[in-house]
């Protein structure tokens, strides 16, 4: 089986096509079990964002994968990046860090990708290689952010809108601004707002407690969302980010706002994949529209002040993927030392429960005890006596020269040099 990563983000695709393939709510499960149950995958994970979707899976060969991302939009596989094995483990490294977001360091990513493990798990698609990628890459990114600076002043793409807002002609204190939505990144929207002191803010959600609860937390007034179209006028900056799969906010109902606004100008952030706000109320002449492709561009200045931190953090990730790929290619040379220890379990396990059974039929406790150990003596050392017995008939000094290594004469075999309590096996 081959690792494999594929998918798109902001530096390869627009956002016009990386809404196609974006999964969110109930989509999201429906996805990743269409996804595990292509020919020849074992096992998979999907992370779908604002900014990506990735595709990560044991296969033998990336074809399914590929034609099923494919099949969401026509043209997408010439914007899809592949990465196998040490690769594909850099690459979610990297992604779990930070380094490979749009806003270099940004804390939320982590978050998003412990929650398409958790998926993954919840749907059995994982099993015991993409697990522990997983739960490597959790321990990396933790080490790449405490070692260095790279989640110093964390920022997201919520507080690089907030703060464009604030250098804007929009002053927050003068602002009443608008939040469409109620998730992760709507509350990091509301929590900066309310930092920077916003005049009025208001907040619309599809189910009216979750904007209540919200609202309660920032000083704000929560609606519900089918109130929209009374409320936008009085928006002078809105940030909208739901998991709607068609816009929420249309260029009519702009258009509507600003005429009832006597065209005083309008800032709108769509921060959501797929996109909250019709793309063509871009060309209003009072509305200010931007996407999370247009924040890339805004965020430029934080990602080359962190470059040296993420050089660091990078430096981190080469040691512990060259690490991690070390284990998986050891893996199979384990595979002996399994069955060994499996046998020897096995052996330990029957002659106890035959010991007990002895025992609880009245049987004298010293001479129960050095059957067990009789038998255990003889179980456990027959397959290699006889192995090595048959190695000296054919002549095989290979065999013999590893006894020889593993039971060197010189080793004093006795309980004098082993604790009561030692683990004789590693």
């Amino acid at each position: 089986m081959t690792l494999w990563v594929l998918g798109l983000n902001h530096q390869t695709a627009p956002v016009t096509l990386r809404e196609r393939v974006a999964f969110a709510g109930e989509a999201l499960p429906a996805a990743l079990d269409a996804l595990r149950a292509l020919p020849q995958v074992s096992e998979a994970a999907l992370l779908s964002t604002c900014n990506r979707t990735e595709l990560y899976a044991l296969a033998d060969d990336a074809t399914p994968l590929v034609q099923w991302l494919a099949a969401h939009g026509e043209g997408l596989d010439t914007y899809l990046y592949r990465h196998r094995d040490a690769e594909a483990v850099r690459h979610l490294f990297r992604v779990a860090t930070g380094l490979d977001s749009m806003v270099l360091g940004e804390p939320q990513i982590l978050g998003q990708v412990k929650d398409a493990w958790a998926l993954a798990r919840e749907h059995q698609a994982l099993g015991n290689g993409l697990d522990r990628l997983f739960q490597q890459a959790f321990a990396v990114a933790k080490r790449a952010r405490t070692d260095t600076r790279v989640g110093a002043n964390p920022v997201s793409v919520a507080s690089t809108a907030v703060r464009l807002a604030q250098n804007s002609f929009a002053r927050l204190s003068d602002s009443t601004v608008l939040l469409v939505g109620a998730g992760e990144t709507i509350e990091l929207a509301a929590r900066h707002l309310s930092e920077g002191k916003v005049r009025r803010l208001l907040i619309a959600n599809r189910t009216l407690a979750h904007a209540q609860a919200l609202a309660s937390q920032h000083g704000g007034y929560a609606l519900p969302l089918d109130e929209l179209d009374r409320h936008l006028a009085e928006a002078d900056v809105v940030f909208s980010a739901t998991a709607a799969r068609e816009p929420v906010i249309s260029r009519a109902q702009v258009a509507q706002a600003l005429t009832r606004r006597r065209h005083k100008p309008m800032m709108l952030f769509d921060l959501a994949v797929p996109r909250d706000i019709e793309a063509s109320v871009a060309d209003l002449a009072d509305a200010y529209l931007y996407t999370v492709d247009d924040l890339e561009r805004a965020v430029e200045e934080n990602r080359r002040s962190r470059r040296q931190a993420a050089d660091e953090a990078e430096a981190i990730i080469d040691l512990q993927v060259a690490r991690f790929v070390e284990t998986l290619q050891a893996a199979p040379r384990q595979e002996p030392l399994k069955r060994l220890r499996a046998y020897g379990e096995t052996t330990r396990r029957d002659a106890l429960e035959k010991a007990q059974a002895q025992l609880a039929n009245g049987r004298d406790p010293a001479q129960v005890l050095e059957q067990l150990a009789h038998t255990l003596t003889n179980r456990l050392l027959h397959p290699p006596t006889a192995a090595l017995r048959e190695a000296a008939l054919r002549g095989d000094t290979e065999l013999t020269r590893a006894a020889e290594r593993l039971f060197p004469a010189k080793a004093p075999y006795s309980h004098a040099t082993l604790p009561d309590d030692a683990d004789p096996a590693p």
